[in-house]
């Protein structure tokens, strides 16, 4: 009867302890500034995404007598040279800097954490060969050859958006290798993976279906921290001319678009750069406030 009795109260407590889920969202939820961040974030990605059913004017709209227009209830955010309305363009850029820096986070997650796990799992010449190649990318001056491999693909004829997916893709890996490679050696002669390997199982379930989920935590705050990264990347890019081309229009070459008449408008400077300052900081924020959530030594 004891041992009936102490079964049930151990089962009710488990049903009783929230869930990993609960309690990340309870720590998350401590870190005002991340919460503030994800307001900010949250609202930005919803403007740009119904961007068609909000913005005022077609983004790439002329208008030539609405010139250099001030702030009005015609044009909330102005015009720029073109007589283009702003705050239309301004929506529709965020539509594609955010979705660059989403996707490029995806392919650079999904292969960095491939070859990271590869690598700390098998070692030996595989840990070697992997690893020199990452050496190799990361002692490549990174800025510099992006901007001619930048220029290579635009002259191939692909649409821009997808060649500086790839130009951001390229050496964006290197890191999150490594990050994965050294989870990975942590975890590979524990008991749980050893246990796993005497019952027979593969080598690809081993690493993608028990040592892998124990080394989410620092991939997704890595993750939210590139998202940031590629934007600001991506702007860099487009605002010397190698990133996403008119008549696209990206938060970084609308930057670029007023640099000749900055102290004559700086205003339409203002928005594009403040667009890209909340949403990288917000991000950050997140990121930061998802490190100490996921991590089970801190107690907040």
């Amino acid at each position: 009867m004891a041992t009936n009795t102490t079964t049930v109260d151990q089962e009710r407590l488990a049903a009783a302890e929230p869930g990993q889920l609960a309690v990340t969202w309870r720590r998350f939820r401590k870190h005002k500034l991340a919460m503030i961040g994800l307001g900010i974030l949250t609202l930005l990605a919803v403007l740009c995404i119904f961007a068609p059913f909000i913005a005022p004017y077609d983004p790439d709209k002329i208008d030539l007598p609405s010139k250099f227009a001030p702030s009005s209830w015609q044009h909330l955010a102005g015009a720029d040279d073109f007589g283009r309305d702003m705050l239309s363009r301004l929506l529709y850029a965020g539509q594609i800097s955010m979705f660059i820096g989403v996707i490029c986070t995806v392919i650079v997650m999904t292969v960095g954490s491939i070859v990271g796990a590869l690598a700390g799992y098998f070692g030996g010449w595989v840990d070697t060969v992997l690893m020199r190649i990452v050496d190799l990318l990361l002692a490549v001056p990174f800025f510099p050859l992006l901007l001619v491999i930048s220029q290579m693909l635009n002259q191939v004829g692909l649409p821009t958006v997808v060649v500086i997916v790839i130009v951001l893709t390229i050496f964006g890996w290197t890191g999150v290798s490594r990050l994965v490679r050294g989870q990975i050696l942590s975890l590979r002669g524990l008991d749980f993976v050893e246990a796993t390997r005497a019952l027979g199982a593969s080598h690809s379930r081993i690493i993608f279906r028990h040592m892998m989920p124990n080394s989410l935590a620092p991939i997704i705050v890595n993750a939210t921290l590139s998202v940031g990264g590629f934007i600001i990347a991506e702007s860099a890019l487009s605002f010397l001319g190698y990133g996403v081309r008119a008549p696209t229009a990206t938060w970084g070459n609308m930057l670029s678009d007023v640099s000749n008449y900055f102290l004559e408008q700086p205003m339409l400077a203002f928005y594009p750069g403040m667009a890209i300052l909340l949403t990288v900081v917000s991000i950050n924020f997140m990121g930061d406030a998802l490190r100490d959530a996921l991590d089970p030594r801190l107690k907040m």
